[in-house]
Order: C-alpha cells, then sequence, then structure tokens
C-alpha cells in the first residue's frame, strides 16, 4: 500500500475511533501529504529512517518552524505506529526518529487593568441595546472570565448555562465535557445579551436548523457564530488595548490563567478549569507568572 492511500485510512481511524477534531485529524493528514510527496508517495514497506529523516531536514532546510518539524515528527510517529499495528508493515521505521525539541514560547499577555478597561468600555457601549455591542460584551467577558477556547465558546447552546450555579458545560477536545465558573461581571453580561441582544438577532433568522436555535452565541444574520467572527471581535476591541497589531481568543485564555496563577488559584485547578489533559501543559502558565514576578522585583527593588 502506498503512502496516500494508508494516510487516508490512516485519517478515518483518527476521526472515527480516536474521535479526534476534524481540525486535528487535517493537520495530521496535511504532514502526511507532505511526506508523500517528498518520498514519491512510495509503497509504505519502502520507507526507512533515512527516507524520514530527509523528510525532517527538507523541511528544516525550507524554513519550517521547529514546532512545525516537532509536530511532523509525532505524526510520522503515530502513522507508521499505527501502520505496524495493522500489519501493513513488518517493522516500524519511525522508532528511532529523533523528534527537534521545540522552543518554548511565552504566550501574550494582557494586564488585567487593560481588559478591564476594554470590558468596561463595551458595558458602557452596550448599555444603548445593540444587540452586537452586547453579544460582543458578553463574548469577551465569557472567554475571560471561563478561559475557554474559541471553539468552545461557538459550541455552547443555551442550556449550557446553569444560572443558579453561574457556571458552563463546555464540550472541549476529545469530546470531553467539563463544567467552567462564569464569574459575575460575565454573568450578567450574559444576561444582558439574552434577554436584550439575542432575540433581535434570532429573529433575524427565523427558519434556522435546531443544532443554530439553541445556539448561545448568535451572528449578525441569527446563525450560530462562528470561531472566524470572534476572532474579528477579540481583534478589534482587545488588540489596541495591547498595543498589538493582532490578537485572538486564546490572548483572553492566556490572560485568564495567568490572573488566576497570579492571584494564588491551584495549578491543578487551573488545570481543570482550561480542559488540559496533562498538567505539564498548564505549568507554563507559572513561567509567565515568574516573569511578571522578576520584571515587578527589577523595577521596585533598589538593588534589583
Amino acid at each position: 500500500m502506498r503512502i496516500s492511500a494508508a494516510a487516508s485510512a490512516y485519517g478515518e481511524h483518527l476521526s472515527r475511533v480516536r474521535r479526534l477534531s476534524e481540525h486535528t485529524v487535517r493537520a495530521y493528514l496535511s504532514d502526511l501529504a507532505d511526506l508523500s510527496d517528498a518520498a514519491g508517495d512510495i509503497d509504505l514497506a519502502e520507507v526507512d529512517i533515512d527516507t524520514l529523516r530527509d523528510w525532517i531536514w527538507r523541511a528544516s532546510e525550507r524554513g519550517d518552524a521547529r514546532s512545525t518539524l516537532a509536530r511532523r515528527t509525532a505524526t510520522a510517529r503515530g502513522f507508521f505506529a499505527w501502520a505496524t499495528e495493522r500489519g501493513m508493515l513488518g517493522a516500524d521505521p519511525a522508532l528511532r526518529l529523533a523528534s527537534p525539541k521545540k522552543g518554548r514560547t511565552l504566550p501574550r499577555v494582557a494586564t488585567a487593568d487593560a481588559l478591564a478597561g476594554v470590558l468596561d468600555a463595551l458595558r458602557a457601549g452596550a448599555a444603548n441595546g445593540d444587540p452586537i455591542l452586547l453579544r460582543d460584551h458578553a463574548v469577551l467577558e465569557v472567554l475571560y472570565a471561563s478561559g475557554i477556547r474559541v471553539s468552545e465558546l461557538c459550541g455552547l447552546d443555551v442550556d449550557d448555562v446553569d444560572d443558579g450555579r453561574r457556571t458552563a458545560r463546555v464540550t472541549g477536545k476529545g469530546d470531553r465535557e467539563r463544567i467552567v465558573p462564569v464569574g459575575g461581571p460575565a454573568f450578567a453580561a450574559l444576561q444582558a445579551y439574552l434577554v436584550r441582544g439575542r432575540p433581535v438577532l434570532a429573529a433575524r433568522a427565523p427558519e434556522r436548523p435546531i443544532s443554530e436555535a439553541a445556539a448561545l452565541f448568535l451572528g449578525a444574520r441569527g446563525g450560530r457564530l462562528g470561531p472566524r467572527a470572534v476572532y474579528a471581535v477579540v481583534a478589534e476591541r482587545v488588540a489596541p488595548a495591547l498595543g498589538a497589531e493582532t490578537a485572538g481568543p486564546h490572548t483572553l485564555r492566556h490572560s485568564a490563567a495567568t490572573h488566576l496563577l497570579d492571584g494564588g488559584a491551584d495549578l491543578r485547578a487551573v488545570q481543570e478549569i482550561l480542559g488540559h489533559a496533562s498538567l505539564g501543559t498548564t505549568q507554563i502558565y507559572t513561567h509567565v507568572s515568574g516573569e511578571r514576578l522578576a520584571a515587578a522585583y527589577r523595577q521596585a527593588h533598589p538593588r534589583a
């Protein structure tokens, strides 16, 4: 079986058996398509460690980031391990494929004061009842209060919000559900949007699929709000406050995690809120907090 045919079967395995997201499966298949092109779509049995090393070397020569090289190495390992388990190969050629070390980059974090200014200004602007402003205010408040991913935000339905407990039920990676807290200001913004904003937006699309009719956040035409629209809202509202050319929803997720740790939250509690499968993923925020502490020390201490 050639690489391309095996990759197609692997994609089905990732989607149906491992139940990975469409975005993740697409990334894996993109890596394997690149491998197939580089190797000439040869038979799987012809792939050896030198084939794989040459593929990674070519990617490095054309300037691919170390994170991309590491991801492609992981893709190859997973793919060939699966192919070997299925009996497509007698031996796994990727066992000795070394992964390049990824350079650690700290996430962009907004200060609490900067975000408070953005959210306060948006709340004041939404006081006139504009449905889009009410929605945008609620979107930013919920993203910052809960630290959820943009896909999780867009997937929220009205019934996922528990008014009594001020929590939301979100579905994260691998279809794993978790409950996240929604703070007082975010809950107030949500209530204002649900009472004065959402009904106006919903009326713009009276005939909608059931999946969209239940959506918590709606777009300008009444359908379920999509990730691209959320990115646009964050870029317009938050980026200027950061002095950055652009900013995405993950900026609010990073900021929420860092501010929680700065405030003394337990690392495992933050892991649970963010929905990280590994504590190691959450630990990057301890480095962010450490950097902020070190910067404050250098600025304030006379003998720093």
